[in-house]
């Protein structure tokens, strides 16, 4: 008898540690799936945000009759977050099927232990059975040979009780995990039924949007010759504003150069009055001394000219400072908007064997979008440039950012501004592109800005 008792309660024993580590098991499995999917769902959200901006810019270039290049780019870049969400949704798909098939195992373990526990406990009810009755249960406490073995047969008949008690209660959460876990199965099939329509209408979408741009790049190739002269006076605009940022940075060097030789010969024309103060007489080459002393101070003021870096003040170089240090964490000059045309040289969307070289990079946004400053400066510049129309340029110690095809401009020549500060606001062409060109510079070099702008 206390080997059937003790079979009993380690049948038991098992049931309650399968039931716990299974639970164990689902949760770890489940918080971790939660995450990921989370995840998916923030990336699916902000890949559909950025078709919405895409498809706002891309309806204002399909106002005009004509295709146009930024008709194609806009198109292009919906293209790419069209890929993007079908992608997001085939990575939702594999989770959601991951899941099924471990709620499915589990619930194929759920109803196998749930068969196991029905199977003992039918046995111990057959088991009870026979001593269901009082009588027998006082006759088989009294047929005890020692006192000693009347405590452990009473002590069986209560542990009986209560694993009988305990494997009912072991049922009926079995019972109910198992329902929950169906209920979660159905869950699952039905969200992947509803991701898989999408996914499907997602690619709908994907080919429609191919189909317009063959369409846009048949009508372009058919406007070889307008094309061409569109972009040999984009060559001449882009020329003309590098030519004016080159000759911008030259001034401001050799202003600071300046400014830092006037400051150092100032320090040591104190420093040699307050020597001559206390001398007791001045010596016959005194004035000579002075002379030379004036002519170097020429010399060095002269040779400032020729720096090829900005000299910088203590407060420059603290923002010059700062600026490196958000490198790749400086705001969008845009809201809202789209890299239309990346830093450096790459084909033509259309022309074949034609190489473009960019300084910096066009963003591509909405009609009358506000143009903001990437980081706190001086506005070292404001003027016309034919082709690039109204351009800003901001200076942050020995860095300089510029922003060029601007329709109006708020702020002036010499004005301190501040991070994100509004400084006008974004041109729209004849074809229905609006477009924002942004560059960065160090000294005298050209930097690519997508290495310093952060995420959108």
């Amino acid at each position: 008898m206390r080997a059937k008792s003790k079979s009993w309660l380690l049948v038991v024993s098992c049931a309650l540690l399968l039931g716990v580590a299974d639970a164990s098991w689902a949760q770890r499995t489940g918080s971790t799936g939660r995450k990921s999917k989370a995840q998916l769902e923030r990336e699916r959200r902000l890949t559909l945000k950025r078709i919405n901006e895409t498809s706002r810019i891309l309806e204002q270039t399909q106002q005009q009759k004509q295709a146009s290049v930024g008709q194609l780019n806009a198109l292009k870049e919906k293209l790419t977050v069209q890929q993007g969400v079908i992608k997001n949704i085939s990575s939702e798909l594999r989770y959601i099927e991951t899941d099924v098939k471990q709620t499915e195992n589990q619930v194929q373990q759920t109803r196998q232990s749930l068969e196991q526990l029905k199977a003992e406990y039918a046995r111990l009810i057959y088991a009870g059975s026979k001593t269901a009755n009082g009588y027998n249960r006082v006759m088989f406490l009294f047929a005890s040979e020692s006192f000693n073995q009347f405590m452990l047969r009473l002590r069986y008949i209560r542990q009986y009780t209560e694993v009988r008690k305990a494997q009912a209660a072991q049922i009926s959460h079995t019972q109910q995990r198992l329902s929950t876990q169906l209920t979660g199965l159905k869950e699952k099939q039905e969200e992947k039924g509803s991701l898989l329509t999408t996914q499907i209408s997602e690619k709908k979408n994907l080919l429609t949007l191919k189909t317009q741009q063959d369409q846009v790049v048949t009508k372009l190739t058919q406007q070889e010759q307008s094309l061409r002269q569109e972009l040999a006076t984009r060559q001449q605009a882009v020329t003309r504003l590098d030519n004016l940022i080159a000759q911008r940075v030259r001034e401001e060097i050799a202003r600071a150069a300046r400014l830092a030789a006037r400051r150092a010969a100032a320090k040591a024309a104190a420093a040699r009055a307050s020597t001559a103060a206390t001398a007791p007489s001045r010596s016959p080459g005194a004035t000579a001394r002075t002379t030379t002393t004036e002519a170097t101070e020429a010399a060095a003021e002269a040779a400032a000219e020729r720096v090829d870096r900005v000299t910088m003040t203590p407060e420059g170089a603290e923002l010059a400072s700062s600026f490196h240090d958000n490198r790749g964490r400086l705001p969008w000059p845009v809201g809202r908007g789209f890299i239309s045309q990346h830093f450096g040289r790459h084909n033509h969307p259309v022309l074949k064997n034609v190489v473009v070289e960019n300084r910096g990079v066009d963003i591509q946004t909405n009609a009358g979008e506000p143009v903001r400053a990437v980081f706190s400066g001086k506005v070292l510049t404001v003027a016309s440039v034919p082709g690039m129309n109204t351009i800003v340029m901001v200076q942050h110690g020995d860095y300089f950012t510029v922003y060029a095809k601007l329709r109006s401009v708020s702020v002036s020549e010499g004005q301190t501004i501040s991070a994100r500060q509004t400084i006008g606001t974004v041109s729209t062409d004849a074809e229905g592109t609006s477009e924002v060109q942004f560059q960065v510079w160090h000294n005298s070099s050209n930097l690519n800005p997508e290495n310093w702008l952060g995420r959108k």
